[in-house]
């Protein structure tokens, strides 16, 4: 029995790739699960598994060739000699690392590696956990264990750094921490061998300070790419390195065992690109007093702290970002709170704030002006028939942005109860990627810091974020009359290559409208 090996689902708008490598040959014997080639798109690369043991039959596209969803791209015959089992020793080891976790389990025992000092069949490797959606790598932060300590199932290991939340790492099993390979400040893959526990075996010793760190990965060297003497490089990436004059030195390969794909070329024409001109060589500090110097205190930016940065600079080199201002009565607001924020706690068992009325108030106004809840996407403006409210919160850590899903559907008792909730675990360092990701637009309550008026930057790829400011008692005209008012100052900051300036002012128009009369938002006015 023939069965065919088609081109798996690429991912939304990817509609071909680039046969990039081929694992196995014709004649070759095949375990399911077993990875048979690796196909390269615009965006990511794909590897092809065995559908069924079996014996690779014809190779219908060969390296280089490009090949649209579905398409036909080899035969296996099923049954044939070696189906049930997987190469035997080194080529089978060699094959379990391409990513066949079935070939892995099938290696024979007499050709595996002998087992290490301090893991023998008692011992348990302690893995880095899931990182998260986009998460390739950590730096581990803290161990809380050293080498010989006692821990028991569960208890704290380790912390690690993300570029967004750290990731605390409990103890997989009881016993005794015989090894730490990845010591504090050593960064790690997603994949990578933190330490050893062992029940019984006496300690390993662990890797001194200053001693070079042991991990799973290691960051090249800035313009060198991987170690790869024997390791080919995809053909798409070959050509596109002719096309833009460069060598392999000069590219940082991502694929399997540094091989180098087509999006790592783009990368480095890009970087190369936005490379600053060789003349001021890392802006440098202005000459310090020695008794100046001595009173400094030099201190490494955490990920989170230089993700921050990083992001809010590309915000501002990408999208023409605008600013308007508003101000907003909150006389009506703050009577409904204060009448009724009694039986709300009482019946909620949350406290009713301001941030339930912004958030209904933006829901409200992002409805009439849909631009402002979208983002681009190359040449395309993708509109969200939904609001996924951020909620921007300040940590000891840093500014984290926590989303509320569905905010448009929630009630005044839900958006409390999950702003709360969120709050608490930002300010604990809890959140999981998860809860950070998929924002369609964001509020900032700059006014709890006393804040009395900011121009907020973007999270991108939202088109637009919400300033909230301090609420000040003010002179105002009303009625021909002088009276003093709570107001405050609102700002909203947009995208304005999608968002004009008209749709901007309105929705701000909206917002001001909903909160200085909010029997608006019962009626849907």
């Amino acid at each position: 029995m023939t069965t065919e090996v088609r081109v798996p689902t690429l991912g939304e708008s990817v509609t071909e790739a680039t046969v990039a490598t081929w694992f196995k040959k014709p004649g070759d014997t095949v375990a399911v699960d077993e990875m048979l080639c690796e196909l390269e798109t615009d965006k990511v690369t794909v590897e092809v598994p065995s559908p069924l043991a079996g014996t690779l039959g014809d190779i219908v596209a060969a390296e280089g060739e490009t090949v649209g969803v579905d398409a036909l791209l080899a035969t296996i015959s099923e049954g044939d000699a070696g189906s049930d089992a997987a190469p035997k020793g080194k080529e089978a080891a060699e094959d379990s690392e391409a990513g066949s976790s079935a070939a892995r389990t099938a290696v024979a025992e007499d050709d595996a590696p002998a087992t290490p000092a301090g893991s023998g069949g008692d011992s348990v490797d302690v893995m880095v956990p899931t990182l998260g959606e986009s998460v390739t790598e950590a730096t581990v932060s803290t161990w809380f264990k050293a080498v010989g300590d006692s821990v028991a199932q569960d208890e704290m290991l380790c912390e690690l750094e993300t570029d967004k939340v750290s990731v605390e790492v409990p103890a997989p099993a009881a016993g005794v921490l015989t090894e730490i390979t990845a010591p504090e400040g050593t960064t790690v893959d997603a994949s990578a061998k933190l330490a050893v526990i062992s029940s019984s075996g006496a300690p390993a010793k662990a890797i001194e300070g200053d001693a070079e760190p042991t991990s799973n990965y290691q960051t090249p060297p800035a313009g060198q790419g991987t170690a790869r003497s024997d390791t080919e490089d995809a053909p798409a990436a070959k050509k596109a390195m002719a096309e833009a004059g460069m060598s392999a030195d000069q590219v940082t390969g991502s694929g399997r065992d540094g091989r180098i794909m087509k999006e790592d070329v783009a990368k480095a024409v890009a970087a190369a690109a936005s490379a600053p001109a060789p003349a001021p060589a890392a802006a440098p500090r202005a000459p310090v007093a020695a008794d100046d110097a001595a009173r400094e205190e030099r201190v490494k930016m955490t990920r989170l702290r230089q993700t921050i940065a990083k992001r809010l600079k590309d915000s501002q080199n990408t999208a023409a970002m605008l600013t308007t201002y508003n101000e907003v009565d909150m006389t009506e607001v703050m009577a409904l709170r204060n009448e009724y924020k009694d039986l709300f706690l009482k019946k909620h068992g949350v406290k009713l704030g301001f941030m339930s009325f912004f958030t209904k108030a933006c829901v409200h106004a992002l409805r009439e002006v849909p631009e402002v809840n979208a983002e681009i996407d190359g040449t395309d403006v993708v509109y969200k028939n939904f609001v996924h409210m951020g909620i921007a919160a300040g940590t000891p850590q840093g500014l984290v942005v926590p989303v509320i899903r569905d905010a448009d559907s929630m009630s005044f008792a839900a958006i409390e109860k999950a702003i709360a909730e969120k709050g608490a675990r930002a300010r604990d360092g809890k959140l999981s990627m998860a809860e950070m990701q998929g924002g369609t637009f964001t509020i900032s309550n700059g006014g709890v810091y006393g804040s009395l008026m900011s121009s907020p930057i973007l999270n991108p790829p939202q088109s637009g974020i919400l300033g909230m400011h301090k609420i000040q008692d003010r002179p105002m005209a009303i009625g021909g009359e002088v009276v003093i008012r709570p107001m405050m100052y609102l700002a909203l900051s947009y995208d304005h290559r999608i968002v004009d300036g008209k749709g901007a002012v309105t929705f701000l128009v909206r917002v001001k409208e909903a909160l200085e009369d909010p029997r608006r938002l019962l009626m849907d006015l």
